[in-house]
């Protein structure tokens, strides 16, 4: 049934089609077509981050901006969901088209620049969905906010949407925002962790109600920049980090139409480097919770973020490939893996 509604959609503005669809999925949504033709969620709950996830399988930021569709999407059987990326004020993000399919490679390309009705409207959004399962928070700068006054916009976006995360993602990895992937290195990146760790601890304190705090990064990262990196979110007790925002490598699509096209490159070119990259972040932290994301298809895919050291996966441009389906598939194989390994007798040392 997907593959004739994705047909006909990628006849369309990729951007365009995008909110065909969402507007689609709230319409089945409320006719209850996800139940019927999805079923059940599956469930393989596991503990990260102090949170209870019912399974491993998220949906990434970027889908849905403003959380106007969290509904639709829980309905779709993630084990959680995270919206954003918002900033403080509203904005337009770049000019159009902005949005770019590549079909030969299963790819993306956006150069969307934080779209976003700001941060007020997403907080209304949230409290008026019936979503009740676990929900992050991505959060950013505006375009027009200096990068030496970053940390304004992110302890602004943290008091505001605080009281509504599950968990909050600090996003310093899109590269459409100009000078924002500067914020992962060295001082730069201590200078903004250090604040927003004591601003999260606080608010703890003052709610009762502790919403962990994840990091959102590169995968355009040489090994010693991973180890600048890791050093900086063990420091801050960073509770996770998820990895990997888009690329803007272009391996894999060359001479692919809108390959040279400016932007983050996501999808299947995407998984090998992100996968390399969890790999990496194993090994230099291996107690922290890692989100793994990038060019995850099909249910072995998913399985093998797993093994490179990710905890829990999101999905995005598989999703738009693959359609729904692929949050079940997913989940399921995770499971099994989950399952197979439980089961494994141990070798004698």
């Amino acid at each position: 049934m997907y593959s004739l509604a994705r047909s006909m959609l990628f006849r369309l503005e990729a951007e365009t089609a995008h909110g065909l669809a969402l507007a689609g999925l709230d319409l089945g949504h409320r006719l209850g077509l996800a139940s019927r033709f999805l079923g059940p969620r599956i469930e393989d709950p596991l503990e990260v981050m102090g949170l209870k996830f019912p399974n491993r399988v998220g949906l990434a930021a970027g889908l849905d901006k403003n959380a106007e569709h969290l509904g639709a999407l829980g309905a779709l059987g993630f084990g959680f969901i995270e919206v954003g990326t918002v900033t403080p004020r509203p904005q337009e993000g770049n000019p159009r088209p902005r949005l770019f399919r590549l079909p030969e490679g299963s790819a993306l390309i956006n150069r969307m620049g934080f779209n976003n009705a700001g941060v007020a409207r997403l907080v209304e959004r949230v409290q008026a969905s019936r979503y009740s399962g676990i929900l992050g928070i991505n959060i950013g700068k505006n375009l027009t906010t200096p990068v030496e006054r970053a940390l304004d916009d992110y302890l602004a976006c943290l008091e505001a949407v605080h009281a509504h995360a599950d968990y909050v993602t600090v996003n310093i990895s899109s590269p459409n925002t100009p000078g924002l992937r500067s914020l992962q290195f060295g001082d730069h990146l201590d200078d903004l962790l250090g604040p927003l760790r004591e601003a999260g601890d606080r608010l703890d304190r003052e709610t009762g109600r502790r919403v962990p705090l994840a990091v959102k990064i590169a995968p355009d990262m040489a090994p010693e920049e991973i180890a600048l990196v890791a050093g900086s979110l063990g420091r801050h007790r960073i509770d996770a980090v998820i990895a990997t925002n888009t690329t803007l490598s272009r391996d894999g699509v060359a001479g692919m139409a809108h390959g040279e096209e400016p932007g983050g490159l996501s999808g299947r070119p995407l998984f090998e480097p992100s996968n390399w990259l969890i790999r990496e972040l194993r090994g230099q932290l291996p107690g922290m919770p890692i989100i793994g994301v990038g060019g995850i298809d099909s249910g072995p895919a998913a399985v093998a973020k797993l093994q490179a050291g990710a905890d829990l996966v999101q999905l995005y441009t598989g999703l738009i490939y693959r359609g729904p389906a692929l949050v079940q598939e997913c989940a399921h194989a995770l499971r099994k893996e989950r399952a197979a390994a439980r089961d494994t007798p141990r070798k004698s040392p």
